[in-house]
């Protein structure tokens, strides 16, 4: 199983809409890159919910309940979606600070690349991540 983390402007689509939906399909993603890097969502990868804005921090988790697949609205297989089941939140919020100021998380893409919306993150970058959400792993 992969590793990834979306943003998503909690004021449009928070996690805790996700939390209440239970399931959604992520779409709306225009980056070439993050688009490069939704098509290799596959069913049962953990995805890391981030909030961008005002926020700039890690929430909560979810899991791909579906391999990437074209958006059906658009009918471009260059614009894939993928549809998001809802885990749980984290216990502590992890900030963009947080993770720029941590050895292992500050050559991320979270941390250099801030523009991008889905990213992969690796094994230890996840493991990291849950140590400072207090998260057990």
């Amino acid at each position: 199983m992969a590793r990834f983390l979306v943003k998503t402007e909690p004021s449009t689509y928070s996690f805790a809409d996700l939390r209440r939906d239970k399931r959604t399909v992520w779409d709306g993603v225009s980056n070439p890159v993050a688009l490069k890097h939704l098509a290799t969502i596959r069913k049962g990868d953990t995805v890391i919910v981030y909030h961008t804005g005002d926020q700039k921090q890690a929430v909560g988790l979810a899991v791909a309940a579906s391999d990437a697949y074209p958006d059906p609205k658009l009918g471009d297989p260059k614009r894939p979606v993928v549809d998001l089941a809802a885990g749980q939140p984290l216990p502590q919020p992890v900030t963009l600070a947080q993770v720029k100021a941590d050895a292992a998380l500050k050559t991320s893409d979270l941390a250099r690349l801030p523009r991008l919306s889905v990213m992969p993150f690796s094994e230890a970058q996840f493991q990291r991540l849950l140590r400072l959400a207090g998260a057990q792993a």
